[in-house]
């Protein structure tokens, strides 16, 4: 049934076969091992053998791709949390209690009429403690996760730029007079930048298309647990901050893998979203 050199392949398809009920020895002769069947047990035993051989060749072709992770998570995260924690001190009512929602917020009609900062500086503004606690929460997860993914500076760029994207197509199809704040639409953006990453197909893996979704469907369902509830949630905000992840997320992820493994290029990128952040909320103090 089988010859080969290699003792431990032979004796491998030998407890196949014994596994199979058919009766099977190893026999060595001139330095090669032959696994040896009685006659009326050969054609069963090449079936076995047969199916057996499909299922590792299955096994083998379906390996799960390993993506690899980049530096600057940790402090991309502390530095989403500094800023998020820094403008909820100047504007809730027990810290400094400051007005910068009238600047800040995003108002549709204003958005669309000029105000296209707003898009960026409502990232940052949150009602109450309640709502800062649960974006600083969760932001942190999928940051640091995104930043892994993508490495600290190109993930909070993506992320800044996808949470504003998500902001101005939100403004688009509400009424002039809609209002939304807070850095949930970010949060949802890494979400879909998260998932985005993971349906690249990858050279190494052969999965079928089925289970290539699945990060989607996983997505979609974690979208649906936690940012569909409250009485003030914004969903649309976070459907539309999940769909600019997932756009920004495809172009970030065939970034070359040279830039993403590279210290000073994330370095840049990591200032860029600063730098957003900031002349934003530059513009939108000078035009108060």
């Amino acid at each position: 049934m089988f010859e080969s050199g290699d003792r431990s392949a032979c004796m491998e398809l030998r407890l196949v076969l014994e596994a199979a009920g058919i009766a099977a020895h190893a026999q060595s002769r001139r330095g090669r091992w032959r696994l040896i069947v009685a006659a009326e047990d050969a054609s069963a035993a090449l079936r076995e053998l047969a199916e057996y051989r499909r299922e590792n060749q299955s096994r083998s072709t379906e390996t799960v791709s390993v993506t690899p992770t980049y530096a600057g998570a940790g402090i991309g995260v502390i530095a989403y949390a500094a800023i998020t924690v820094a403008i909820g001190l100047a504007t809730l009512p027990w810290g400094l209690g400051l007005d910068l929602f009238t600047p800040g917020e995003m108002q549709a009609g204003k958005v669309l009429a000029g105000g296209g900062w707003r898009c960026v500086t409502a990232l940052t503004l949150h009602v109450d403690e309640g709502h800062l606690a649960s974006n600083l929460l969760f932001g942190v997860l999928f940051g640091f996760l995104a930043g892994r993914t993508l490495g600290g500076g190109i993930a909070w760029l993506s992320i800044v730029s996808a949470g504003a994207a998500g902001n101005w197509i939100n403004a688009m199809i509400q009424q002039p007079d809609h209002r939304s704040v807070g850095a949930s639409t970010a949060v949802f953006a890494a979400l879909g930048i998260l998932v985005a990453v993971a349906l690249r197909p990858r050279s190494s893996s052969r999965e079928s298309r089925l289970r290539r979704w699945r990060p989607l469907v996983a997505g979609v369902m974690l979208l649906a647990l936690i940012g569909v509830g409250g009485e003030r949630t914004d969903v649309t905000a976070h459907v539309t901050g999940f769909f600019a992840g997932l756009l920004i997320g495809a172009i970030s992820s065939r970034i070359p893998t040279r830039w993403l493994a590279d210290e000073r290029s994330q370095w840049l990128a990591g200032l860029a979203a600063f730098a957003v952040v900031t002349l934003a909320w530059v513009v939108a103090l000078s035009v108060a």
